[in-house]
Formats: structure tokens, C-alpha cells, sequence
């Protein structure tokens, strides 16, 4: 069967499938693929299909109507992190830390727009000509952005973020090189102490991942609210948690919630640590705020190239929201975090913890760090490899800033 008489015959499918069910209302996955396959039996008696051919197409005719069409197959596989689709012909995919070009394109622009607004629709969001991008998220919790003309120049633009379905522990960084094991444990103490802890690093660094990672040593009796622009946090074994997510303002331009909006409310909600997913903006004002009113043992993530650059985009962040004098707002973020963790992706690909920075304090109008641990320090060379050695435990433990011994359990 040439790829004409395929086209052919899975529109044809498709035309008696909804002839045969309403696909609108609330059909279960089973009684469609049930349908569906007494549709192919019946085709194959009017041409030979194979067994392998009435397989596939089932599953193409499937996956069109119920789930991500041509993507599906990209979606299923583990092994891929990332789904760039750019236009109708160009979908590109991640897979071990490299972008390959994928095999499989779609038909029309009719069908990437299906997918797209299937897509956002499931979490309520719009994305149209006059709204033309989108965040949104997938049921496992994998993050999309959609992009449609007249902005996006090459046809609709989908990229789809997958997160494992097993959540990263700390135990697999150290095995992969990321961590060390004493920087790890001193980073366990760390959340589980109620320090305020910050995430930055580039786009694709792992600053959602790391960030999950910590947040799952928060004990199971605390009371934590999650806040995200898309629901991606994968945290377990805690009972007493809310999440919460952004909205979007509708077709005439209200009913936006924003993530300052959500913050404001959850401090009415009794929390004992606020999760937030990536500050970008004026939110940036209300979460250091919520580290300084008691609400101890908080985590968020930023994007920037070292810590120093996050500490300065902090400042810009909160001058967007309020004109404060610079050295106010250098005291406010020096009173507020306690420890800075910068990841960065090398160009061979992997992830690593670069540093770990204590903020210590503001003098003389400038914010005093001190580096706790650094990647290039923590690695020996032997014999051409490499091997991670802390260099720095005794001063990690027993530093002369805010992490005095006394003030981290030995035991926690």
C-alpha cells in the first residue's frame, strides 16, 4: 500500500468514524478504538490489509483523533526530552543531549493547529491570530509553548518539554557526575533546615528538574504551596499540599490570574514553604517579601549566566515592580535567600551543579556573597578522568557566614 492509498483510505477512516460516533461528547478511549477497529475489519474486506497494516492503521487513525497525531509515537518514547516542531515538514527532536531530525511530518496546517488547540484546551487556555502564543502543559505534566502566524513566520510552532515519569533523585545526579555525594548531603540538610534556597541557570540547565529534586526532601508533615505558570512540579509523599497555576486573561482581556496574584493569596493559606516554579518579573518583589515574613524554607528558580548575574536580575525584577532605592532592594534580596545554586549545560551536553553561593549580607550597598562549592574545584584529574572530590567539606559544614555549625543539625 503506496503512501497515496494510505492518505486515502485513513481519511476515509476517519470520515465513518465520525459518522459513527459523536466525537464530541464524552466517548471513552475504549468504545472509540472499538469502533474504530470494526471500521478497518470492515475496510479489509474490501482490500487486503495486512495484519500489520489494520495495526497501523488503528493506531494512526487513533492517535489523529485522541491523541497528538503524528507526534504520538515521539510523545511514547522515553528516550526523547524534547519535541520541536517548527512548521509542517521540520519536527526535531532531543534525544541523549542531541537534536535529530524525526521521520514523521504532518499532512496539513489544519492538523498541527488540531493539536495545538487540543493541547491548550485541556487546560483552558486560548491560543488564536489575536493571542497568538501560549504556555501550556500536557497530562503528564511535560511543558508546551505554541507559537501561530502571523508571528511564528514558518507555519505553527509547537515545542513540547517531556519531563520522566520517575522523578530525578539526588542519588542520580551524584552517579552521573552532576553533584557530589558531600555536596548533596549538605544540600538535604539544607532544605530540610528551612533555608531559603534559589535555582538559577540557562534554558535547559535542569533548574525545574533540580528544583523538584530538593523540593521532595521537605519533611511529609509541612504544609507547601506550589506555584507555577504550568503545573510541572512532580512533588511526592507530602499530603498537605496546594497547587496552584496561572491563568490567562480570556478573548476580552480579563480574568488573568497572574503568579503575583497567586503569591499574595497563599500567604493566606497557612503556608509553611512556598515552591515557586521560575520568577521572571515584578513577582519577583512579592516572593522575597514571603522569604522575610516568617515563611522559611522556600525554593524558587530564575533564569541567569552565574549568580552574581541572578542577584543583579533580581534587582531588575523589583525595580519593574516598585522604585524602591538599590540598596533597599539589595537588603531585602540579601535578608531574603540564603544559598544561590547555579546549574549550567556543557557543550557535551551534561548538566552539572557549578556552584554553590552563600549570600551573606548587604554592606556598603553591595550584596557580599561567598562560593560554598564550585564544580572546577570539586574535580581532580586522574589518570584523564575525572573524579568528584569535594575540596571544601570541612569549610561547607563550619563556614563564618549565615551556616555557622550551630545553625545547620548534624542530624535533621
Amino acid at each position: 500500500m503506496n503512501e497515496e492509498m494510505k492518505t486515502s483510505l485513513i481519511n476515509e477512516i476517519k470520515q465513518a468514524l465520525r459518522d459513527g460516533m459523536d466525537m464530541d461528547k464524552d466517548a471513552s478511549d475504549e468504545a472509540v478504538e472499538e469502533l474504530l477497529t470494526g471500521i478497518v475489519f470492515e475496510k479489509s474486506r474490501q482490500q487486503f490489509l495486512s495484519i500489520r497494516e489494520k495495526q497501523e492503521l488503528i493506531r494512526t487513525v487513533f492517535n489523529a483523533v485522541r491523541r497528538m497525531d503524528v507526534l504520538q509515537p515521539l510523545i511514547d518514547d522515553e528516550s526523547i526530552t524534547e519535541i520541536m516542531v517548527n512548521g509542517l515538514r521540520d519536527v526535531f527532536v532531543e534525544r541523549n543531549g542531541k537534536c535529530l531530525k524525526a521521520d514523521v511530518y504532518f499532512d496539513s496546517q489544519r492538523r498541527l493547529e488540531d493539536v495545538i488547540q487540543s493541547i491548550v484546551a485541556r487546560v483552558n487556555r486560548i491560543v488564536n491570530e489575536s493571542t497568538p502564543i501560549v504556555d501550556a502543559r500536557l497530562k503528564d505534566g511535560s511543558r508546551v509553548n505554541a507559537v501561530l502566524p502571523p508571528i511564528a513566520l514558518n507555519g505553527p510552532i509547537l515545542t513540547i518539554r517531556k519531563f520522566p515519569d520517575k522523578p530525578i533523585t539526588i542519588g542520580d545526579l551524584v552517579a552521573w557526575g552532576s553533584l557530589t555525594k558531600e555536596a548533596a548531603g549538605f544540600l538535604e540538610r539544607l532544605v530540610k533546615a528551612k533555608y531559603n534556597l534559589f535555582i538559577c541557570g540557562g534554558t535547559g540547565s535542569g533548574k525545574t528538574t533540580f528544583l523538584n529534586m530538593l523540593s521532595n526532601f521537605i519533611p511529609k508533615d509541612e504544609r507547601i504551596i506550589t506555584i507555577e505558570d504550568s503545573a510541572e512540579l512532580q512533588i511526592v509523599g507530602i499530603e498537605n499540599i496546594v497547587r496552584l497555576e496561572t491563568r490567562n486573561a480570556n478573548t476580552e482581556g480579563k480574568g488573568e490570574v497572574t503568579i503575583r496574584d497567586l503569591i499574595k493569596t497563599s500567604l493566606r493559606m497557612r503556608p509553611e514553604r512556598i515552591v515557586v516554579g521560575e520568577v521572571r518579573g515584578a513577582e519577583a518583589l512579592d516572593m522575597l517579601q514571603a522569604m522575610n515574613t516568617g515563611h522559611d524554607g522556600s525554593l524558587s528558580t530564575g533564569h541567569a549566566n552565574s549568580t552574581r548575574d541572578m542577584l543583579g536580575r533580581l534587582e531588575t525584577m523589583v525595580l519593574c515592580a516598585v522604585p524602591l532605592p538599590l540598596e533597599a532592594i539589595r537588603q531585602q534580596i540579601a535578608s531574603a535567600i540564603d544559598i544561590i545554586i547555579h546549574l549550567s549545560r556543557l557543550r557535551d551536553k551534561s548538566r552539572r551543579v557549578m556552584e554553590i553561593t552563600e549570600v551573606l549580607d548587604c554592606c556598603q550597598g553591595q550584596i557580599q556573597v561567598n562560593t560554598l562549592y564550585s564544580f572546577e574545584e570539586a574535580c581532580e584529574t586522574v589518570d584523564g578522568g575525572v573524579t568528584g572530590c569535594l575540596k571544601r567539606t570541612e569549610k561547607v559544614m563550619q563556614n563564618t557566614g549565615k551556616f555557622k555549625l550551630a545553625g545547620i543539625p548534624a542530624e535533621v
